[in-house]
């Protein structure tokens, strides 16, 4: 329990606000209220729900009182929107009782689940009801789902929107999978135009491989050559087309992990222009560099790839003047023999990092030496992320939101040890690095969730 002490609160002096028949109060000297910033307050819930936010001095009525220490945050659950859970059909890589557990131990509260690297994809209501099935009973956090855009598939958009998908994803480059095959401008363009009645997201994959064509396919152990295979000019080209597709289409696009500072002028253009255009970053691009990873490191292979310091510094400019709006993981596993396939070679292993247990932490180090507060880590990683997929209970403290939090000691050293970490493979490229900030605790709806009951939710679109 994240308290000093339980007790019940009751006899109010008279002028002191009360609030009748609460399950908890938590007694918090630091947490972080919308507007606010960083306060001292008392956060009563009911139900599972924010049912006061009061003085830290008001006394209310409550079966259980939580006291936490002055060394630590209370912070809203964060909103993990890009986890790839990978089951059903690859739960050797992933699956929702591992992933879900290394959430709540990263203080994460919800995470939306993307439609590919499972079998099937989520590109019918058949695949979603599957997934949903899989999902039910092993889930320590709440789980929502996307579904999933290809070409020959358009017809089972509305269906999927039926069936309460928080929104779609597809890719402009080649996934990798042959079963989630890229789209083209003009498809993208279209499953846009069929969201713009909705307002529901098109997270899109920002990458364009048609200027790949000529090139000789990489096979290399040296990381600079990794980089070079997959160059700015490939996202910025990406960007620039999902940017002018939704400016035509009305609809909303998101834009996912973007690495390519280059991009940050066009995109800053067409939000000034009211294009309906977001933005997500992760941190591997925020807190690694190119000219640190070392050859053969295949751990650090994910797409796009991690740029150089000077890049990194702008993609923080970036988060700064807003025009990149949430921080994700883009948590994207899988076993140490695909990352390592080909003895070292870029060319062969799985592009993708795992990070979702120790995603804050990564980014408040990062933040913290930057001058940001933990309020803005709160927005890019709890309100924004929630907004994005139209979870309005969730991503802050304040009345009527679901009762989610993240505990969070900022102060507290934190070394990485890959076996330490709840994913379901110790494959990591954040092994010893030493960081700032640790979850204490995890409370979803009210009750602390500690990996041993399987209490979260499957969350669908609100009708």
């Amino acid at each position: 329990m994240p308290a000093s002490s339980k007790r019940i609160l009751e006899s109010p002096p008279l002028g002191i606000p009360v609030a009748e028949n609460l399950d908890l109060v938590i007694l918090a000297p630091r947490v972080i209220i919308p507007g606010e910033g960083e306060v001292a307050r008392s956060i009563g819930v009911r139900a599972g729900r924010i049912a006061a936010i009061e003085p830290l001095d008001a006394v209310l009525r409550a079966r259980d009182v939580w006291d936490l220490e002055s060394d630590v945050v209370l912070m809203p659950g964060l909103v993990d929107s890009h986890v790839h859970v990978n089951e059903p059909g690859h739960t050797d890589w992933e699956g929702f009782t591992t992933a879900t557990r290394a959430a709540c131990a990263g203080g994460i509260t919800t995470i939306v689940d993307m439609p590919l690297n499972s079998l099937p994809v989520t590109t019918d209501v058949g695949a979603l009801n599957l997934k949903r099935q899989s999902a039910a009973g092993q889930c320590y956090v709440d789980v929502g789902f996307l579904g999933g855009v290809v070409s020959d598939k358009l017809s089972n958009l509305v269906p999927l929107r039926e069936a309460g998908v928080l929104g779609f994803k597809c890719f402009l480059a080649d996934s990798g999978l042959a079963e989630f095959p890229p789209v083209s401008f003009a498809t993208m363009q279209q499953a846009l135009r069929s969201l713009a009645d909705c307002d529901l997201p098109l997270f899109v994959h920002a990458e364009n491989d048609s200027a790949s064509v000529g090139r000789p396919t990489l096979h290399s152990k040296k990381y600079a050559a990794y980089l070079n295979s997959r160059p700015r000019g490939y996202e910025n080209l990406a960007v620039a087309q999902v940017i002018e597709a939704a400016r035509v289409t009305g609809a909303r696009a998101h834009i996912c992990h973007l690495s390519s500072s280059d991009a940050l002028a066009m995109i800053t253009s067409a939000k000034r222009d009211g294009v309906l255009v977001s933005v997500e970053t992760c941190p591997h691009y925020l807190y690694l560099s190119a000219e640190k990873i070392p050859d053969e490191a295949t751990y650090f292979k994910c797409c796009p790839p991690i740029r150089e310091t000077e890049n990194r510094e702008l993609l923080w400019g970036g988060l700064r003047s807003g025009t990149i709006d949430l921080v994700v993981s883009d948590h994207s596993p899988s076993t140490p023999e695909l990352k390592a396939r080909g003895d070292g070679d870029f060319g062969s292993a799985w592009g993708g990092i795992a990070s979702l247990q120790i995603t804050l932490p990564l980014v408040w180090t990062q933040a913290r030496a930057r001058g940001f507060s933990l309020a803005h880590v709160a927005k890019w990683m709890s309100e924004r992320p929630a907004r994005l997929v139209g979870l309005p209970t969730k991503g802050k403290i304040e009345l009527g939101r679901d009762a989610d939090f993240c505990v969070f000691a900022p102060d507290e050293p934190l070394v990485v040890e890959a076996t330490s970490l709840h994913h379901k493979n110790p494959v990591t490229p954040y092994e010893g690095c030493k960081l700032r900030g640790v979850v204490r605790s995890t409370i979803l709806r009210g009750q602390l969730a500690d990996g041993k009951v399987a209490r979260g939710e499957l969350l669908s679109r609100s009708k």
